[in-house]
């Protein structure tokens, strides 16, 4: 005998009603409002047949992490495209583009950015994903290219060469993998040391900017944008 057929069946849903979902919660009231009771409720389901497609609300925001950084790589990369074949001038318009990005997509950036990685995700993420990725491109365009001007060993803090040796073994494996173009003859202590200050000023100060922590009034922040850009391109030697 054949199943009677249910009353009120369940709207079929997929993978991308899910996220697109996911995105419009995000987008319109920010990372907290993502969650898989209000998703299931958008699309007129349980929230447990959510769980089809992803165990947690962790795993469907890893998911929208990954979504979100391609769509990032992709926007800058069309922008870099247009650009003169330099390193420094393509890394300096990719902090550009990062920085208009986040200004524009607030709760993204908080939520791939500025929000915990968890504790079973790498620290490599943010370089073994398509921003990474296009970030590490240009740096590598930009050493191939210009004697960079590294710190020496004395100014590294002795306290921080085991953590760098360990990110700079890492991000060495990331590359090995990826296949990406990168002089990795050229990634010693220094120049690692070098791209995380770089990285720490940079997203520093774009995170202060999102969410207004100046410590002052700032009436042109591009203005302000550019003289941090200029000041580590001194720095740097370039």
């Amino acid at each position: 005998m054949s199943e009677p057929a249910r009353r009120g069946r369940v709207p079929a849903v997929n993978d991308k009603d899910i996220r697109r979902e996911a995105r419009t919660l995000l987008a319109e009231q920010g990372p907290e409002a993502v969650t898989l009771r209000a998703i299931a409720r958008a699309l007129g389901i349980t929230a447990p047949a959510l769980y089809r497609y992803y165990s947690s609300r962790e795993d469907l925001v890893a998911a929208l992490r990954l979504d979100i950084c391609a769509e990032l790589a992709e926007e800058l990369a069309v922008q870099v495209a247009e650009l003169p074949d330099d390193g420094v001038v393509q890394l300096l318009a990719i902090c550009r583009g990062f920085r208009r990005w986040a200004l524009d997509h607030a709760f993204e950036f908080t939520l791939v950015f500025a929000s915990p990685a968890g504790a079973n995700t790498s620290a490599m993420r943010q370089f073994d994903e398509p921003f990474g990725r296009i970030f590490l491109q240009a740096a590598g365009r930009l050493l191939t290219t210009y004697d960079i001007v590294t710190p020496s060993a004395e100014v590294i803090p002795e306290t921080l060469r085991a953590n760098l040796i360990g990110f700079q073994t890492e991000l060495l494996a990331v590359l090995a993998e990826s296949g990406q173009e990168f002089p990795a003859e050229k990634l010693d202590l220094g120049v690692t040391y070098l791209m995380i200050m770089f990285w720490a000023r940079i997203y520093g100060h774009v995170t202060l900017e999102v969410f207004g922590n100046y410590p002052m009034a700032v009436d042109d922040p591009d203005v302000l944008f550019d003289a941090t850009l200029e000041d580590l391109a001194r720095t740097i030697g370039a």
